[in-house]
């Protein structure tokens, strides 16, 4: 088990910089996710933590032990791929078995090494097959089987599961948290899919450029994004963001095209300030079904298209003229396009973010 920091760590690509000055501290048994869209520098971070490679400046330390110009195989880290690199020629228990070969461990300690690992990921009855003859998602099991029996101080996992099919991506992130919890292991995974970090992280690492964005547990992440990025790229459906402005008639008022906001502004705020107003698809609820408080602006909308997921529907509508949103209701909900429904927005959840800086704004 090990504690691991990266200390303002710099990644430069000859003259173009990747990652910019990452300051992070991973804390012993936790499993963090980095996440972020493509090219943020999630798995170049990774990369640089298993001395795949190397770091332009700063300093990466596991259990406070400056490892930047240690070897790979020296750091006891062990690493699982989006690709499963796996050996095509040698049986499942060999390509679990081989890194504990290559060590010269005797065969009765690679015995009971492999069959603990196997025992853990159900692939007992798989050991004497090939990889060709196994699944994706027993693929995927023999592959971390390999960095389990290394019993590293850290696992690290660079898009595991991006080549199974979404079943199987469901079943197997139920598979990685019960690793986790049997393993006890410090675990850095690297995903683009936020479902992924949301429901796998104890905290989560948002990048975008290069640059950490927001650093905490899921719900943190959700509830209290930093900034208009965090809360666009947090939360399935993505998150109703809307252009506003803060007028004052007889009182200060944020306005939403022609829609008038049933809520203060920050003090802040003043006349003529651009805004961002976040509103999740969940908080929105069908009017006749929402708690009875005076916490809920109603608005009467028109149906640009619905989809019913099974126990849910996504619903797009226009209001107030020019203002589109998504709302995300409970329930089959047969909308017609071109229909008017009366909706209404739980205020308790509502964002506010600079346009310029991007910035939430408390």
């Amino acid at each position: 088990m090990a504690q691991v920091e990266l200390l303002n760590v710099i990644k430069r690509f000859g003259t173009t910089e990747v990652v910019h000055g990452a300051d992070l501290s991973i804390e012993d048994n936790e499993f963090i996710v980095l996440v972020g869209p493509s090219g943020c520098g999630k798995s170049t971070i990774l990369r640089m933590i298993a001395g795949l490679e190397s770091i332009s400046a700063g300093e990466i330390t596991i259990d406070g032990q400056p490892v930047s110009k240690v070897p790979p195989k020296d750091r006891n880290v062990a690493m699982v791929f989006q690709n499963y690199a796996l050996y095509p020629h040698m049986t499942v228990f060999d390509n679990i078995a081989f890194s504990l070969k290559m060590a010269k461990e005797d065969k009765q300690t690679i015995r009971e090494k492999v069959g603990i690992a196997a025992e853990i990921l159900e692939l007992k009855p798989f050991l004497n097959r090939k990889p060709s003859a196994l699944s994706g998602g027993q693929r995927q099991r023999v592959a971390m089987g390999r960095a389990i029996v290394r019993r590293p101080s850290v696992f690290l996992f660079d898009e595991p599961l991006s080549n199974l099919d979404a079943q199987l991506r469901t079943q197997m992130r139920m598979e990685l948290k019960k690793l986790h919890l049997k393993m006890g292991t410090t675990t850095i995974y690297v995903t683009h899919d936020q479902i992924e970090a949301m429901t796998l992280a104890d905290r989560i690492v948002i990048l975008k450029d290069g640059h950490i964005q927001q650093v905490g547990t899921p719900i943190e992440v959700y509830e209290q994004p930093a900034n208009s990025f965090v809360a666009s790229f947090i939360g399935n459906p993505p998150i109703n963001i809307l252009p506003a402005e803060v007028t004052c008639d007889k009182k200060p008022t944020i306005m939403l095209g022609d829609l008038a906001l049933p809520v203060s502004p920050p003090e802040s705020c003043a006349k003529g300030r651009k805004l961002l107003v976040g509103i999740r698809p969940e908080t929105i609820k069908r009017a006749e079904s929402r708690q009875k408080h005076n916490n809920y602006w109603q608005v009467k909308g028109r149906v640009v298209v619905s989809e019913i997921l099974g126990g849910q529907s996504l619903l797009e509508f226009t209001c107030g003229g020019n203002v589109t949103m998504i709302a995300e209701l409970e329930g089959r909900v047969p909308a017609r396009p071109g229909e008017s429904i009366e909706l209404a927005v739980d205020l308790n959840h509502l964002l506010l973010f600079d346009p310029e800086s991007e910035l939430a704004i408390v």
